[in-house]
């Protein structure tokens, strides 16, 4: 993978991270839903698993807070990293990078969550299924597009 290659896949990730999060909060005011805990506890638990010491009981809340939304934007943009790796440089149809991009950046971050013992898939109902995968797939359809725009078409492609 190459500078220019890496460079767009941060921007892919960020594009995407971006929508993921502008989706979830539109779904907080339109169903007037709280935030979830799941960012916080798996910024507690990966802090614990690596011995870190958060500070006092305020700060470490503060702490949590910041550095669970910090692992769901390094999520997102590791997600894109791994699928330029995949992609090659090239453009992809649509729908198939709006899959991998999507399904990718699901699948890791539902996976740590798992991992670190936040949560549980197999025991989601549907609703807690949409809640999840709309927002993903908000993430695979304006990254897929926004690295679709970024690579060459035509006879100038790499």
């Amino acid at each position: 993978m190459n500078k220019a290659d890496l460079a767009d896949g941060l921007v892919v990730g960020a594009v995407g991270s971006t929508a993921l999060n502008i989706l979830t909060y539109l779904d907080m005011v339109v169903r007037a839903r709280p935030a979830s805990q799941t960012p916080e506890e798996s910024a507690g638990k990966a802090a614990d698993a690596l011995r870190l010491n958060l500070g006092p009981s305020e700060a470490a809340a503060a702490r949590r807070s910041g550095l669970g939304a910090l692992m769901g934007y390094g999520a997102g943009l590791a997600a894109a990293v791994g699928f330029v790796a995949v992609a090659r440089g090239r453009r992809q149809p649509l729908l198939r990078a709006a899959a991998l991009l999507g399904g990718g950046a699901m699948t890791l971050a539902d996976g740590s969550l798992t991992l670190l013992g936040v949560t549980d898939p197999r025991t989601w109902r549907r609703a807690d299924w949409v809640t999840d995968l709309v927002p993903h797939l908000a993430y695979g359809l304006t990254a897929a597009a926004t690295w679709n725009r970024l690579r060459p078409s035509g006879p100038d492609r790499r």
